[in-house]
């Protein structure tokens, strides 16, 4: 299984982006998907995670702004990023789970204060 993600980039605070991620190779049916962040210097850190029935969690830094989603026909998942912050910034990676943890390359997001 490779999970690729797009839609990082560079963006002002108070922005907005959308992450993709695609599962591809054998096909699964995953318990859940979602993303996680790496910033300079510090641990990876979950970001947000949508289960196969539709629960979602959210890091309490993110509640009320980012929204992870997923269309489990393609299994893809999605994060809109709203309100943007420069603690926002760092690499962020797309996961996938059944009774393994498949991880993406991970996609840059900066946010410019």
């Amino acid at each position: 299984v490779q999970l690729q993600a797009s839609g990082g980039g560079l963006v002002q605070a108070g922005g907005s982006l959308r992450l993709s991620c695609a599962a591809s190779g054998r096909r699964m049916s995953f318990n859940s998907m979602g993303w996680y962040r790496q910033a300079p210097g510090k641990q990876r850190e979950l970001v947000a995670t949508v289960g196969r029935g539709g629960t979602t969690t959210y890091s309490d830094s993110v509640k009320g702004r980012f929204t992870v989603s997923r269309d489990s026909a393609e299994n893809t998942v999605y994060l809109q990023m709203n309100s943007l912050k420069p603690e926002d910034t760092g690499v962020y990676y797309c996961n996938a789970r059944t009774a393994l943890s498949f991880w993406g390359q991970g996609t840059q997001v900066t946010v410019s204060s």
